[in-house]
């Protein structure tokens, strides 16, 4: 069976570079699974979790926004961060929920806000439970 190379990078790095047996990945409006041979596509990423799989072993990470490119073999996801799952903090996950839900929304711009942030505490929370 082929395999399939992944790679996350960050503005600040490359997170990780593997080959894998199958990817997950959070995009804005579900999840899409990507197995050795899929057809290319472009995907917006949303907030939530990356599974990466080889062999018996499945690497977690939250993701948060950005793109993915499947071409070729080659899963790319371009995040705005990512973060291997046993690295995030619940608590600080849970605080950063509260401090949204606390402020105030005056403004379309500031409802955006406060929604983003607790949807990417939630999506923190969720991954971290998960490890």
């Amino acid at each position: 069976m082929s395999e399939l190379k992944c790679i996350v990078v960050t503005p600040e790095q490359t997170v990780c570079e593997k080959q894998a047996d199958f990817v997950a990945a959070t995009l804005f409006d579900g999840e899409i699974g990507i197995a050795p041979g899929h057809t290319p596509l472009i995907g917006r990423l949303g907030y939530g979790e990356l599974r990466i799989r080889t062999g018996d072993q499945t690497e977690r990470f939250y993701i948060e926004g950005g793109f993915l490119e499947v071409v070729n073999d080659v899963a790319s996801l371009l995040t705005n961060r990512a973060v291997p799952a046993g690295k995030l903090d619940e608590q600080a996950a849970e605080r950063q929920m509260e401090a949204a839900r606390g402020q105030s929304a005056k403004s379309p711009e500031a409802m955006t806000a406060r929604e983003q942030a607790i949807a990417q505490g939630r999506a923190q929370l969720h991954v971290a439970r998960k490890v």
